[in-house]
C-alpha cells in the first residue's frame, strides 16, 4: 500500500473515531461485534477479551470525560488559534446537523467550531502525524450595511434651509407696462464697422464707478432697443474724470446725446465730451475754488464760456467734414463733484435735452433748471479770432459764421444732504421717468436703499424697459453718505 493510501486509511479510521458510527450503529461490519455494539449502547461493560473496535488508547478506565463535544474541542485545542478550544459552542443550526440521525438514547449533537471574525483568519498550525488537517470554515459575508445616499457635489450641493412657509421671491421687472416692448432686451446686431477707423466703435454699454469722501458714484450707458435691433451705434456718450489729488481733486461726468438719424451722431458726442472734459480740466483749480467758496455766480459766467468754446468747436469740426454745422452737435449734460467731503455743493451746466433729478425720502424731485440766457449765444474768449460784425455770431475756425450752441444754457448748483441721490440722464431714461409713473417708482424702489448698489445691480435697475421709449440711455448717479 502506498503512503498516500495508508495515511487515507488513518484519517478515515479517525474519523470514525470522532463521530462514533460505529459504536452507534451495531451489527457487523461497523467496526465491531453485535455484543460490543449492544454493550456499548446498553451501557454494560463488554467480556473480557472481546473486542470494541476503540482501539488500544480506549482499554481500561478513564476518569476524563470522552463525549463528542470534549473530542471536538480537544481537536481544536490542537489545529486553531489559543482559546478555540474553551469556547463555548454556538447552537446547532439545520446546516451543522449531522447526515445521520443517532438513536433516540444516545442523541449526540454534532457542533461547528465558532466562526472568526471578519479580520480574523486562523492560522493553520502544524498537524499532528495520523490526524487529519482541521477543516476550514466558510468565513460568513458582512452584515449588510445601510445604503449610502446619493449626492449632488460640485458648487450648490451644500444643503439650504427652506422655509416652507415663506412666499417664493417675486420674478425680477424687466419693463414697465402691461405688455412688453415692442424689441428684444438683448442685442441683436452689430454696428458696421470701418476697417479704416475702428477707433470710432462704440460697445454697447459702458459701466463705470467710484467713491470719494461722502460720495458714491455710479454710471451706466447703454444703446436702446431700437439700435440693438438695427445695428445703429450707441449716439449717447459717456466720460467721467479725475483732476487733481486728495481733498483738492475735481470729478467731471459728462454725458452727450449727438442727433437722431445722422451720420456721425456719435462722434459728435464723443467730441463734446472730450472737448469739455479738455476746458474744465485746465481749468479746475479756479473752479475748485469757487465751488468750495459758494461763489455761484462766477461758476456760472465760467462754465457757460468752457461751453460755449466746446460747441463751437463742434461746429467747426462740421465744417472740416464738410457736413453742416447744426448737425454735428449734442446734447450736453455734466456733474461737477468736490472729492472733499467737507464739500457738498454739487454743480450741474449743459445744454440741450436731459434730465436732473434728486431722489429724497424715497421721492423724486425734478430739478431741471429754467433757462435764463433765452439762447443768446455769448462770444468766444479773446483767444480766438475776433468776432465779424453781427450780434451773437462769433467767428471761430474756419471761414463760415455760426452760432456757438443751439439751446439755451442751463446752470444749478445744490447742497447735498445725507440720504439724498442725484440723478442725471439723458433724454433716453428722462422721458420714462417723467411720464411712467410705474418707471419712476420702480426706481426709486431699487435706489432708496441703505448702502448704494453696486454695478451690476445698477445697471440692472437703469436699464428698466417701457413699452414706447427705445432711445438710448444713460444714467449717472451720486449717493451721499
Amino acid at each position: 500500500m502506498s503512503e498516500q493510501g495508508a495515511r487515507r486509511g488513518q484519517e478515515d479510521d479517525w474519523w470514525r473515531q470522532l463521530y462514533g458510527e460505529d459504536a452507534a450503529e451495531g451489527g457487523e461490519g461497523a467496526g465491531g461485534g453485535g455484543a460490543a455494539g449492544d454493550a456499548a449502547g446498553s451501557g454494560a461493560a463488554p467480556a473480557a477479551g472481546a473486542p470494541t473496535g476503540a482501539g488500544p488508547a480506549d482499554v481500561g478506565p478513564s476518569e476524563a470525560s470522552d463525549t463528542l463535544d470534549e473530542r471536538v474541542a480537544s481537536v481544536l485545542r490542537t489545529v486553531g488559534p489559543p482559546g478555540w478550544g474553551d469556547r463555548p459552542p454556538p447552537q446547532p443550526t439545520p446546516a451543522d446537523a449531522p447526515d445521520r440521525a443517532a438513536p433516540a438514547g444516545n442523541a449526540q449533537t454534532v457542533e461547528t467550531p465558532p466562526r472568526a471574525a471578519p479580520d480574523e483568519t486562523p492560522t493553520p498550525g502544524p498537524v499532528p502525524p495520523g490526524e487529519p488537517p482541521a477543516r476550514r470554515v466558510p468565513l460568513p459575508p458582512p452584515p449588510p450595511s445601510e445604503p449610502i445616499p446619493l449626492k449632488a457635489t460640485g458648487p450648490g450641493a451644500r444643503p439650504r434651509d427652506v422655509d416652507r412657509s415663506a412666499p417664493p421671491p417675486a420674478p425680477a421687472v424687466t419693463y414697465i407696462g402691461d405688455r412688453p416692448p415692442t424689441y428684444e432686451a438683448e442685442p441683436a446686431a452689430l454696428p458696421a464697422a470701418d476697417p479704416a477707423a475702428l477707433d470710432e466703435l462704440v460697445p454697447d454699454t459702458a459701466l463705470e464707478g467710484a467713491q470719494y469722501g461722502s460720495l458714491t458714484l455710479r454710471a451706466a450707458s447703454q444703446r436702446g432697443d431700437s439700435a440693438r435691433y438695427r445695428g445703429d451705434v450707441r449716439r449717447d456718450a459717456l466720460l467721467t474724470a479725475r483732476f487733481g489729488a486728495g481733498r483738492h481733486a475735481l470729478i467731471l461726468v459728462a454725458v452727450a446725446t449727438g442727433r437722431p438719424a445722422v451720420e456721425g451722431a456719435h462722434r459728435a458726442a464723443r467730441d463734446a465730451c472730450g472737448w469739455i472734459g479738455s476746458a474744465v480740466g485746465r481749468s479746475y483749480t479756479q473752479l475748485a475754488e469757487d465751488i468750495h467758496a459758494d461763489r455761484r455766480g462766477d461758476l456760472k459766467a465760467g462754465l457757460q464760456r468752457l461751453t460755449d468754446r466746446s460747441y463751437g468747436k463742434l461746429r467747426a469740426r462740421a465744417l472740416e467734414r464738410g457736413g453742416p454745422p447744426e448737425q454735428y452737435t449734442a446734447a450736453l449734460r455734466c456733474l461737477l463733484l468736490p472729492a472733499d467731503p467737507d464739500c457738498r455743493t454739487r454743480v450741474f451746466f449743459g445744454v440741450g435735452a436731459g434730465g436732473l433729478f434728486r431722489l429724497r425720502d424715497g421721492a423724486w424731485t425734478d430739478l431741471e433748471p429754467v433757462a435764463t440766457d433765452h439762447g443768446t449765444p455769448a462770444p468766444l474768449p479773446a483767444t480766438d479770432a475776433p468776432a465779424r460784425p453781427g450780434p451773437g455770431l462769433p467767428h471761430g475756425p474756419g471761414t463760415a459764421e455760426y452760432p456757438v450752441r443751439p439751446e439755451p444754457f442751463l446752470f444749478h448748483a445744490a447742497f447735498a444732504r445725507p440720504g439724498d441721490a442725484l440723478l442725471l440722464c439723458s433724454a433716453g431714461l428722462a422721458e420714462p421717468l417723467r411720464q411712467e409713473p410705474a418707471f419712476a417708482a420702480h426706481l426709486a424702489d431699487r435706489w432708496s436703499t441703505p448702502e448704494p448698489p453696486g454695478l451690476v445691480p445698477f445697471l440692472a435697475t437703469a436699464q428698466l424697459r417701457a413699452k414706447g421709449h427705445a432711445k438710448d440711455r444713460t444714467a449717472v448717479a451720486v449717493w451721499e453718505a
